[in-house]
């Protein structure tokens, strides 16, 4: 009783030191892009560099605004020039006024795009690429992603039968609570950092819970970043499968690759700020591949506001590849992020494999869905059937004394349910499927059914075609610039088997003890990494091609039809996918290294893209670089359909009229003196022409030009929104191959 009086003085104490903060205007996080004239000489001594940002703030803010003060966190300069502050609106207003400051964005919220695949795609340690290029062993897959997990992890083991990492690979591990740099890190893990201040002072204005490692670490607290890392570059791993789901040898796509983890994630969440920071390090480490699985919420964001796509452009400008994904937010139109035209941008397609689960109902009709339900089997009794009405996850139905749940998938999804590995005997079924099911509970007095489970399935005929493209895979047309087709091409992204962290279970909900070292999901997470491998073994066995070229042989080499010789289907219709679905098709490794033919970009062709899209002087500057000159956009007369890309986008925004683009090849094939043939299949409404038909090269002449004109066909000629077609240049050994697509009026809408 006599403390209480003291507890009370405290109260109010606490409450007057509130009003008083109340009155200061709050801080937020906000990146601020510095004109190259006013920012330090890059360093390493990034300390060096926050202290001259710190001045630089001090100095520029007037007294009036000077308060409450401000708070550098992040200095950038190798994939940005700037710095990342805490700062109130006032302020922030303020310091884009300068002239010696080009933008200044809120530090956005991303998005983490949540084996058999070697084998699917045709990877063979006796031949083709992974044996020519060695397991891309000279390579380092820089992963910016939610950590690692190497704990236990034979896939990020040391690896006697690998030479020593390569020496202009600056980066190394840093040691942190939870995280052994020197026990974890070896000839395989050759790099493992943490960027944490954005998240940190998002969510908690930089008072973090002292016993809370997991921001402080590059340990994996997620498993996103585990199974990225070991999708791209993890070492084989005899036996490996969830539970005994998908059991066979797990293999990255690089397994000779070295691996390079940026954490910029965690259970917690992702912000551009720590983002940008990771790729920052990553680009001033000396990576050769930059592999990152998220992206922007909602729409994507206009390039000189899309941190990322900055941030990728000066990583590209080093020669490093950048492959990101294309989002989950599938299936409408305009869902793709990630969408510049240097960033690699991946689609997500099934593979063959499957994991069914049928539904049985008491009048004997089956249902197959989808499971990776591990536990004790129902068995052959039918229990009673109830209508859980918005439960949405097997585990609100195991709380609410379920015993098991028939999960529902949504319409616009299709022939598509997604697999889970749910906590109690649960399987998902189409949203068709589920009508169905709904119509005989209505029907039936006393309805009930049961659930069987089939296991892994990879016996061809007894599954759908593959592959096809998953409802949720992000979609163009391209929002920013509907003359870039994206996304770029689509790689297995649906129940692929993985590592996966010790510290997060594999539902990722908090009532799931559970721990495994394998881990079966889905999204073009998982489908980025994929390409990022295989980009890596391009690197090896081409280390003179630039990333648009690597890009290119990807593309061109692309295929487009399923194991039946059909067109390759879009689960979200059951219907022909296009390439605003599939880009120029699914990846082919084994053809990539041999493509005939590429397109090739410059950074310089990527600023004339810049000025067509009418970009401003300070809006470009943001792309640029302290050694670039200054760009005068009245010089560059190219249009954004003749950036130098391997694919053709055109808009008419009239029922008639010609659009022209022009294109530039490289003959890479063995014969110096090909001669290549160009055959069309015109989409349609339009007449494509090409000047010329035929491309003569020579030892001395490895370069030619061409030009493709469009012409429409006039009001009536077609009704569909979009119309698709293709070119294919042939010497008679390689078909290069690049589609078409065209968007009519009333088309471009959802793009403004």
């Amino acid at each position: 009783m006599t403390r209480l009086p003291w507890i009370l003085c405290c109260a109010l104490l606490a409450v007057a030191v509130a009003a008083v903060e109340a009155e200061t205007e709050a801080q937020s996080s906000y990146i601020v892009h510095v004109a190259h004239s006013h920012a330090p000489r890059p360093s390493r001594r990034r300390l060096l560099a926050r202290a001259y940002y710190a001045s630089f703030v001090r100095d520029t803010l007037p007294e009036s605004i000077a308060r409450p003060a401000p708070r550098v966190f992040y200095s950038y300069a190798h994939a940005a020039t700037g710095f990342a502050a805490r700062l109130t609106e006032l302020q922030a207003a303020h310091l884009e006024s300068q002239p010696s400051v080009l933008a200044v964005l809120p530090d956005e919220t991303l998005q983490l795009h949540t084996t058999l695949t070697p084998s699917f795609l045709r990877l063979s340690s006796s031949s083709g690429l992974l044996k020519a290029s060695r397991g891309a062993a000279d390579v380092v897959i820089g992963v910016i992603d939610s950590g690692i997990y190497p704990d236990g992890r034979t896939s990020f083991a040391a690896d006697p039968t690998l030479p020593p990492p390569p020496t202009r690979f600056r980066g190394g591990c840093v040691s942190a609570p939870s995280f052994n740099a020197s026990a974890y890190c070896n000839n395989k893990l050759v790099g493992a950092k943490f960027f944490h201040h954005g998240i940190i002072e998002a969510a908690y204005g930089s008072q973090l819970d002292a016993t809370d490692d997991s921001t402080r670490s590059p340990l994996d607290d997620n498993g996103h970043g585990t199974h990225a890392a070991s999708t791209a570059a993890g070492a084989p791993v005899p036996g490996a499968a969830f539970y005994n789901y998908g059991k066979g040898d797990a293999v990255g796509m690089a397994p000779g690759a070295r691996i390079a983890s940026y954490k910029a994630c965690s259970r917690k969440g992702c912000t551009s700020a720590d983002i940008l920071a990771a790729f920052d390090e990553a680009v001033a480490d000396g990576v050769d591949v930059i592999s990152i699985s998220l992206g922007a919420v909602g729409k994507a964001p206009k390039f000189y506001k899309d941190t990322l796509a900055m941030a990728a452009l000066r990583a590209v400008r080093k020669g490093i590849v950048v492959s990101a994904s294309a989002g989950n937010f599938g299936p409408g139109e305009f869902t793709a992020v990630n969408i510049a035209p240097w960033i690699l941008t991946v689609a997500a397609s099934s593979i063959d494999r499957w994991y069914p689960a049928s539904v049985v109902l008491g009048s004997g009709k089956t249902f197959t869905g989808t499971s990776l339900y591990a536990g004790a089997p129902l068995g052959p009794e039918k229990l009673p059937l109830v209508y859980g009405g918005t439960w949405a996850k097997g585990a609100a139905v195991k709380l609410a004394g379920g015993a098991g749940a028939i999960i529902t998938g949504t319409e616009d999804f299709g022939e598509q349910a997604v697999t889970t590995p749910h906590v109690l005997p649960a399987t998902a079924v189409t949203f068709a499927a589920a009508e169905k099911i709904k119509k005989y509970m209505a029907k039936e007095a006393n309805p009930v059914a049961t659930i069987v489970f089939h296991g892994t399935v990879v016996d061809k005929s007894k599954m759908p075609s593959f592959p096809r493209m998953a409802s949720f895979s992000s979609r163009g047309p391209n929002l920013r610039a509907q003359e870039i087709l994206k996304p770029d091409l689509t790689a297995p992204g649906v129940d692929i088997l993985a590592a996966w962290t010790g510290d997060n279970s594999p539902t990722q909900l908090d009532g799931d003890a559970r721990r495994v070292e394998f881990n079966i999901i889905s999204g073009t997470s998982m489908a980025c990494p994929h390409v990022s491998g295989i980009a890596a073994l391009l690197r090896e066995v081409r280390p003179d091609w630039s990333p648009a070229a690597i890009k290119s042989a990807l593309m061109t080499t692309a295929y487009n039809v399923d194991n039946k010789g059909d067109v390759i289907k879009d689960m979200s219709t059951g219907k022909e996918s296009t390439p605003f679905v599939r880009g120029a098709g699914h990846v082919d490794p084994n053809r990539a290294a041999d493509p005939g033919l590429v397109y090739d970009a410059s950074a310089d062709g990527y600023i004339s893209f810049l000025c067509a899209l009418g970009y401003t002087p300070e809006q470009i500057a943001l792309f640029t670089t302290k050694e670039d000159p200054p760009v005068d956009c009245s010089t560059r007369t190219t249009s954004v359909g003749d950036l130098n890309y391997p694919a053709f986008s055109v808009v008419f925004n009239s029922p008639s009229g010609e659009v022209k683009q022009h294109r530039v090849v490289r003959n890479v094939g063995s014969n110096v003196r090909a001669t290549y043939t160009a055959s069309v299949t015109s989409p349609a409404g339009v007449s494509v022409t090409v000047k010329p038909q035929k491309l003569q090269f020579s030892a001395t002449q490895k370069k030619q030009e061409y030009e493709i004109i469009f012409a429409a066909h006039g009001v009536g000629s077609v009704a569909e929104k979009y119309t698709f077609g293709s070119i294919v240049w042939s010497d008679g050994e390689h078909n290069v191959t690049s589609p078409i697509a065209i968007t009519w009026p009333g088309s471009q809408v959802a793009a403004m």
